[in-house]
């Protein structure tokens, strides 16, 4: 399939919602496409200097027009793509295209595994004394807080490229544990780091039990 292309330094997942700031004249003109074409198009992840794979999106509302064209826009993604080929002007457009495949995701995942690492964000908003909303395990899956615990951006493209979501929800746990580990210590060293400097009353020591 032959998608437009708006390559960004970001990762959009399915079913998130993406607010964008347009003013290039490319992708005004793109924006203005969709709206006449009801057409979608493709944000490939730049990173590494290069751009592999990426995310369909869906124009959903253009929110505020300005003076100068310029325009803020709300979309939806929707499916993971690779990318095929590129070329940097499509049928004569000044926005840039390219043949796509979208990956085959697999959603299903154990409710238990869900429940779990719900419960290990909720863990980590504790450690970090942030509020957490409870989400039922039923509308939780591995995207739903992906941009909110703490993946770096690395991270995040690694998950986009899973196309399991047993695979994803595990990636995901073992992030969880790793930094909820992380942060506890941080958390105790700076308690630590805040009694220095305090009087501390220590036990004497029965020197008839030291040993050489």
């Amino acid at each position: 399939m032959k998608l437009p292309l708006f390559p960004l330094q970001s990762v959009f997942y399915p079913g998130e919602t993406v607010p964008l700031h347009i003013f290039e004249e490319r992708y005004k003109q793109l924006i203005k496409d969709c709206r006449k074409e009801a057409m979608t198009f493709g944000i490939p992840v730049f990173i590494n200097n290069k751009i592999s794979y990426g995310t369909e999106v869906q124009l959903v509302e253009v929110v505020n027009t300005y003076d100068s064209g310029e325009m803020d826009v709300v979309c939806v993604a929707r499916q993971v793509f690779k990318i095929l080929s590129f070329e940097e002007f499509m049928d004569g457009k000044l926005y840039a295209g390219g043949e796509v495949e979208f990956l085959e995701m697999e959603n299903k995942a154990d409710e238990d595994l869900r429940l779990e690492v719900m419960q290990k964000v909720e863990e980590l908003y504790g450690i970090m004394d942030v509020p957490f909303t409870t989400i039922s395990p039923k509308q939780f899956n591995s995207y739903t807080l992906a941009h909110k615990m703490g993946l770096s951006f690395q991270q995040e493209y690694e998950l986009l490229l899973m196309t399991k979501e047993i695979d994803r929800l595990n990636f995901i746990k073992t992030h969880l544990e790793a930094t909820a580990q992380v942060l506890t210590e941080v958390n105790r060293t700076k308690s630590v780091i805040e009694l220095n400097g305090h009087f501390k009353n220590f036990d004497p020591l029965n020197f008839q039990d030291f040993k050489l």
